[in-house]
């Protein structure tokens, strides 16, 4: 299958991209080499093979929460440049 010029600059344009002459011609080519293997790929009998969203079996990395004590509060405030009652004191943003 053959993509024309034409079709690369109109998804192009929808696309906002800026091509120029010889990328034009670049990705057409591209473009049809691998519309012509999609149609290669369309001939391969999948009947009675699971749909699937991933090629390779994927668990949860997660791990469950649990509550911690990094640093106590003496430490969290050790730099900064003022506090007060154990708080930080931030400029005011609103007026």
């Amino acid at each position: 299958m053959k993509i024309s010029k034409e079709e690369v600059i109109y998804v192009a344009d929808l696309a906002r991209l800026e091509v120029d002459d010889q990328l034009v011609d670049k990705l057409a080519e591209q473009l049809g080499t691998i519309l012509e293997y999609m149609e290669t790929l369309e001939s391969v009998d999948t009947k009675g093979v699971r749909p699937t969203s991933h090629a390779i079996s994927m668990t949860n990395a997660f791990r469950e929460d649990e509550e911690a004590q990094i640093f106590n509060r003496d430490s969290a405030l050790a730099n900064a440049p003022d506090k007060e009652d154990g708080n930080f004191i931030v400029p005011k943003v609103v007026g």
